[in-house]
């Protein structure tokens, strides 16, 4: 059984010239989730924008390596078509269609469907958020920052992808509504056996919910392992703490941690 994904000596420039990685290897098996952490542009919002074809917005390219997905390289497809082969990417920002409702940001999401989306498919989001289910005439452009992290996730799950790419989702969110949607984000991880590649800046929250991961430095992987291992390590602490992690406590990463 291939891994959902495969990158192999990626390296990646922008503009011609600058630089952004170099020879990243990851993997994710199928059905599980992953953390890529990492300093601000330490290169990570880069590596998803190499595997879901969105590079050539900000003037990016593949330089070296391949990025294989479910055993099959998309690096050819533009990302319209990428999103039809079960890879859907949840940017930073969120980027809801703030004029819609927001049931019809979820009815747009699913042209990305392989097939038409069944009834059941709304009632499936709005049973993971209620609250969107309460303002689904609502236009998305006056949900709060954290009901909109929920509808941008809803209309990633309502593309019935494999493989979700989540870049930073707790970027701006109050420590309760991050709980809230990590839970939410984890349930629906396990009910549909999904894998998913996240980004984010709260290291701590990451690290117990991930089964592995991975940190960025300068372009470059530096550590891998197990969430466990990642989150005890003295490594990890000397690089993003200045000092040692006390015995049996997380590491507070998410001080120093920033968005990409």
């Amino acid at each position: 059984m291939p891994n959902a994904l495969e990158v192999r000596n990626l390296s990646v420039s922008y503009r011609g010239g600058i630089e952004a990685l170099w020879s990243v290897d990851l993997d994710i098996e199928q059905g599980t989730m992953v953390a890529l952490l990492g300093a601000n542009g330490a290169g990570k919002t880069t590596i998803l924008r190499a595997v879901s074809g969105m590079l050539g917005l900000e003037q990016g390219r593949i330089m070296a390596g391949t990025v294989r997905v479910f055993g099959e390289s998309l690096q050819h497809l533009p990302p319209h078509k990428v999103v039809r082969h079960g890879l859907f990417h949840v940017r930073e920002g969120r980027h809801v269609f703030g004029e819609m409702s927001v049931e019809d940001n979820l009815i747009a999401a699913t042209y990305a469907r392989a097939s038409k989306a069944p009834t059941s498919a709304f009632d499936e989001i709005y049973e993971y958020f209620p609250r969107l289910g309460e303002r689904r005439k609502q236009l998305a452009g006056y949900l709060s920052g954290g009901e909109q992290q929920m509808l941008a996730l809803g209309r990633a799950i309502i593309a019935d992808p494999r493989l979700v790419l989540l870049d930073e989702p707790s970027l701006g969110l109050a420590p309760k509504i991050i709980r809230e949607i990590f839970e939410i984000i984890a349930r629906i991880q396990a009910e549909k056996r999904l894998s998913i590649l996240v980004v984010e800046q709260n290291a701590s929250i990451a690290l117990k919910y991930a089964s592995q991961a991975y940190v960025i430095q300068n372009g470059r992987v530096v550590m891998q392992g197990s969430a466990r291992e990642i989150q005890s390590s003295e490594t990890m602490s000397a690089l993003y703490l200045g000092g040692g992690v006390s015995h049996g406590a997380p590491a507070r990463t998410e001080q120093v941690l920033e968005a990409h």
